[in-house]
């Protein structure tokens, strides 16, 4: 069994993780105060951390994302933004990452003024400020709303910082009933610009919505994708050419963002070994392991590997396997995947874990 030291260790790559669901309860109670906002239901940290853990723990999407009124109402200026980016990418490399994609939504941060580009120029300076002299580099992805009808505009915004840190587009928000489809003028943009995209899709919907994720707006990633569980062969014998969705997933290895203990809260899985993350690696999916939201989910990458190595068995090559397909199907050029490549492989190949398996 792999202890929770080695894989803190480890090197690993984050894919989905939301910068908004990712505060320090501290920083929550700080920032309310200097501005001054009175409804947070606590302003005791540990207390907030456990309210935060507990209202998402509540088994339905809709619900898990009440808290973030909390999260956001503290991040309508440019220096919370920036504080809270750069505490997001020291966090994360205490945490042993050593690439991030970190996505937020820019829309959410305008109540008090603030203008698209400032938002966005905040949260890349603070990402660059918290991955100063760590081993760690975060780039940001620009999400939309989905149940909104800004997807286009946030679109454009993505292309305009594409070279300064924004390396993908996503949608995300309430999934049931606002399918990818909805925002097809801005994943033609997308697509029309080669830039990448990633789509929240399978969460709580069905298949339906990621096979118009992947097949009508180009997603070469997929946040969640649960719902492809029921369009893989529930045993041996069957065949995967009963699912033309599941073939094109394992010919194109398009990435499945998978973040169990969020997956647990919103009630998508009914307990961790009930979790398709091991038989989608069994299958040859190209599977990957997040956070989602480390503040409400109460966890951290090196936290959901450990309880998957206890409930599914994973030995090291196991979690080597998760950061390469993570680092694969990350949004970054070439010769940066072979550096990252080279320090995954000098730490999982070395002598002592091939053989030691620590």
């Amino acid at each position: 069994m792999l202890s929770p030291e080695i894989i803190q260790t480890a090197p690993k790559i984050l894919l989905h993780d939301h910068l908004d669901g990712g505060l320090r309860p501290s920083t929550i109670v700080q920032l309310a105060k200097d501005s001054e906002i009175k409804s947070l239901p606590t302003y005791n940290a540990n207390e907030l951390g456990d309210w935060m853990t507990a209202t998402a723990d509540r088994k339905d999407l809709e619900l898990y994302l009440e808290a973030f009124a909390h999260t956001l109402s503290v991040m309508q200026n440019q220096d919370a933004i920036y504080r809270v980016a750069a505490e997001c990418a020291e966090d994360l490399a205490d945490d042993g990452i050593i690439y991030a994609e970190v996505r937020f939504a820019p829309e959410l941060h305008l109540a008090n003024g603030l203008s698209v580009p400032q938002v966005i120029e905040s949260v890349l300076a603070g990402f660059q400020s918290g991955s100063e002299g760590r081993g760690i580099i975060v780039n940001a992805l620009i999400c939309a709303i989905r149940s909104n009808s800004r997807s286009k505009e946030m679109m454009e915004f993505a292309l305009e910082f594409r070279s300064k840190g924004v390396v993908g587009f996503d949608i995300a928000g309430p999934e049931i009933g606002y399918p990818p489809s909805d925002h097809l003028e801005a994943f033609h943009l997308a697509m029309d610009s080669d830039f990448p995209v990633t789509i929240h899709a399978g969460e709580v919907g069905g298949a339906i919505y990621i096979q118009e994720a992947v097949e009508e707006c180009g997603a070469s990633r997929i946040g969640h994708g649960l719902g492809l569980q029921y369009e893989t062969p529930s045993n041996e014998d069957a065949g995967l050419g009963e699912s033309k969705l599941v073939s094109l997933f394992l010919d194109d290895q398009i990435a499945l963002e998978l973040c169990p203990t969020s997956n647990l809260h919103i009630g998508a899985v009914d307990s961790f070994a009930e979790h398709p993350i091991s038989r989608f690696l069994e299958l040859g999916l190209c599977a990957t392991i997040n956070t989602d939201n480390r503040l409400m989910s109460n966890t951290c990458l090196t936290k959901e590997l450990q309880i998957c190595t206890e409930t599914f068995g994973w030995d090291i090559s196991t979690v080597y396997t998760l950061m390469r397909n993570a680092l694969s199907s990350s949004f970054i050029p070439t010769d940066l995947k072979e550096d990252l490549n080279s320090v995954l492989s000098d730490w999982y190949l070395a002598p002592s874990r091939v053989y030691g398996n620590t």
